[in-house]
């Protein structure tokens, strides 16, 4: 925690607070190389800000001068953790302190999913810890939200954690191949090259999360597998942590065949974008209609992640967020079933 020392105010205008940075914190961490972070921070905030040595000097309207106080009290947290402050780490816990939530950005940051090679997997999101906490807490959970929101890899690094903590004995990976229409004999090659380029994505992922020389074995074992959603009909899947990604691109008939294939002990996370709809024309997506049909059903939960979730480049975030206002905009009836794949 900082220290507060030589609050004052003037009744109804401007404050003035002075915050004593611990001295195990490396202020360079804190305020950034060149203070970066501290020239953010003086553009957030309706307030003066002035450092000298381990003391911040705070000066403007109460409300502004409170929030800035939080927001280095979260930072340094932050810092006591071990992780390093980057200028995004800035912007979220500063968008989380505008939003009035109830959790602490410091713990939503610090929550350690997975760690590989000297990399940790965190969320980076108030709602992607609240999909973090949703998988933890239900037998089922669906992730709906545009590209870069974190919903697969997420989901990724929760099975790999469960495999690891032997709280299930497999992993179970599936893709709807929808392009191909699973109609998977009429392309070339073997069973391998004919499933992969709608299975690269999750095996990229995989890679990311457990060392790349023990994944075939895995594989080999099956311990971990990978197959279009077509190749689980008839199975009973127990033991195990199942994902399905890209769910949109699911026809009603084949969701109700997905979730059916759910075994003792197992958990399902069901992922996808209900703007990204490669179906035929006129086909319904069975993650739109599934919505309807589970919403209040004991231990399925359905979270929604948005653009302010990308964890991509900031490009993207602005990208979704133009599409989405877009739609908002445009007449119901000219509307599709959902946004063709580019």
């Amino acid at each position: 925690m900082t220290d507060t020392q030589n609050s004052s105010q003037d009744p109804g205008t401007r404050t003035r607070h002075t915050v004593v940075v611990p001295t195990s914190i490396d202020m360079v961490s804190l305020l950034g190389p060149g203070d970066a972070h501290l020239a953010m921070i003086e553009r957030a905030f309706d307030a003066e800000i002035h450092v000298r040595g381990n003391r911040i000097a705070l000066e403007g309207e109460p409300g502004e001068v409170a929030l800035a106080e939080r927001l280095l009290d979260e930072l340094v947290t932050i810092i006591r953790t071990g992780q390093g402050i980057s200028e995004e780490t800035v912007e979220r816990v500063l968008a989380m302190l505008r939003a009035e939530t109830t959790e602490r950005p410091a713990d939503v940051l610090s929550l350690n999913i997975l760690s590989n090679r000297g990399r940790s997997i965190r969320p980076k999101t108030l709602n992607q810890k609240r999909y973090v906490d949703s998988i933890d807490k239900h037998t089922i959970t669906f992730g709906i939200g545009p590209a870069g929101t974190g919903k697969t890899y997420l989901a990724m690094a929760k099975a790999v954690q469960a495999l690891q903590t032997k709280t299930v004995n497999r992993i179970i990976l599936s893709r709807p191949a929808v392009e191909a229409g699973e109609r998977l004999g009429f392309l070339p090659g073997t069973l391998s090259e004919k499933i992969d380029p709608y299975l690269r994505p999750l095996y990229d992922a995989l890679h990311d999360m457990v060392d790349p020389e023990s994944i075939p074995k895995l594989l080999a074992a099956g311990t971990i597998e990978v197959a279009p959603l077509a190749f689980l009909r008839g199975r009973s899947l127990n033991d195990s942590f199942i994902i399905l990604d890209e769910a949109q691109n699911t026809t009603p008939e084949q969701m109700k065949m997905f979730l059916t294939r759910l075994g003792f002990g197992s958990k399902i996370v069901v992922t996808g974008d209900v703007t990204q709809i490669d179906l035929p024309s006129g086909t319904r997506s069975g993650l739109k209609v599934v919505e309807d049909i589970l919403t209040g059903v004991e231990d399925v939960a359905f979270n929604r992640l948005t653009s302010h979730d990308v964890v991509r480049h900031k490009l993207v975030g602005k990208i979704v967020a133009a599409y989405e206002q877009h739609d908002v905009q445009a007449p119901v009836e000219s509307r599709p079933e959902g946004r063709q794949r580019q």
